[in-house]
């Protein structure tokens, strides 16, 4: 390639990397405003703090992208790293390139940028110099004796790192940066060409950490009665709620999860039912709870029994079930699998939808 198509496309990467990287974190700029933000276009709609960190991620992010070959991997190097990475930010001033001087805890965050819960506590403040020493000083070593492939020296030395989240702020954008810089010291030159954090945006899921072991009821769903007692009786722990809320805050869905509860405990399955449809099954609300009722469990015993037994069944049900095992639409499904994602998209937005023809117990 010429040098010319090179550097559009370091520019480019440049801006996804940056955005994928601080959207990570909370932050909400699209690609575009990026662009603009880094061509000294006025952005209004988004908060100060946004456009200083999407500022600091870029501008590092494109020195060490120029001048890796002379940037030494060290304690030094990280430190002024998270100086620059934040010199933007208003708030973090009193700690850029300091090591924490308070505790910190990984806690998981929604869409609203707000902690729904704690993930893992990290290294105490006062062992984190101690820790990094450690940490930094060994992966020199690895890196020197050669005995490991350097992709599993960066990767340990990446999970010690965020482990120990040595700094108060900004520890997963330096671990994001810190990955371009050992990756290129690696013999990985085309870095600079291709953007790891978008990777990292595009495949985040949520998942539970830690896990909670949450027992569940043993159950024939054939041979129960959706009476007021039974969720009460399959998880007499429901009576416990002390209506503490802390489940609902807790909740990445927004469900208004100790409202289903209250209905257990009152033998509205149908509701209980309805409230928790979007449940994801994390067990946040479970981790947070002081009465330990395991919430999720609960409601999907609600949406089976509705399911089953309260809800109207369709009349052409049973009739498209026999012709599915008859394999009346194979030829269809094996269209849809080769049918383009938008094309699908399309379809389903146009379906047609069987109307019903009347409502259940507690129905809408």
């Amino acid at each position: 390639m010429s040098s010319q198509v090179l550097g559009r496309l370091k520019r480019s990467v440049l801006v996804t990397s940056t955005g994928a990287s601080t959207r990570i974190e909370g932050a909400r700029l699209s690609d575009e405003d990026i662009e603009k933000l880094m061509r000294g276009i006025s952005i209004q709609k988004f908060a100060d703090r946004d456009k200083q960190e999407v500022k600091g991620y870029y501008e590092l992010l494109q020195n060490v992208f120029d001048a890796w070959k002379h940037i030494r991997f060290s304690e030094n190097t990280i430190k002024h790293f998270h100086k620059e990475l934040l010199k933007y930010v208003q708030k973090d001033r009193l700690h850029r390139g300091e090591y924490k001087k308070t505790e910190n805890k990984v806690h998981m965050i929604d869409a609203e940028g707000k902690s729904v819960g704690i993930l893992f506590d990290t290294t105490p403040a006062y062992l984190t110099p101690k820790e990094m020493q450690e940490l930094v000083e060994a992966a020199q070593n690895a890196f020197k004796e050669n005995k490991y492939p350097p992709l599993l020296i960066i990767g340990n030395f990446l999970v010690e790192f965020l482990k120990i989240h040595p700094f108060q702020d900004g520890n997963g954008r330096i671990s994001r940066i810190l990955t371009n810089l050992l990756l290129l010291h690696s013999g990985y030159q085309y870095m600079p060409y291709v953007s790891h954090e978008k990777l990292v945006e595009d495949n985040m899921y949520l998942v539970q950490l830690p896990f909670v072991p949450a027992s569940k009821a043993e159950y024939d769903i054939n041979k129960m009665q959706p009476d007021e007692t039974i969720l009460l009786t399959m998880y007499p722990e429901i009576a416990r709620c002390v209506s503490c809320n802390t489940c609902t805050k807790s909740c990445p869905q927004d469900i208004e999860t100790m409202k289903y509860i209250q209905m257990a405990v009152r033998g509205d399955i149908a509701r209980c039912a309805e409230i928790s449809f979007d449940c994801i099954q994390c067990g946040l609300c479970a981790m947070r709870c002081p009465a330990d009722i395991k919430h999720y469990h609960v409601s999907q015993l609600a949406r089976r029994l509705r399911g089953k037994y309260i809800d109207p069944k369709s009349k052409n049900l049973s009739n498209r079930l026999k012709e599915i095992e008859n394999r009346k639409y194979d030829d269809e499904i094996n269209k849809l699998m080769k049918m383009p994602k938008k094309e699908i998209i399309d379809l389903y937005k146009s379906r047609k939808i069987e109307a019903e023809e009347g409502k259940g117990l507690g129905g809408d």
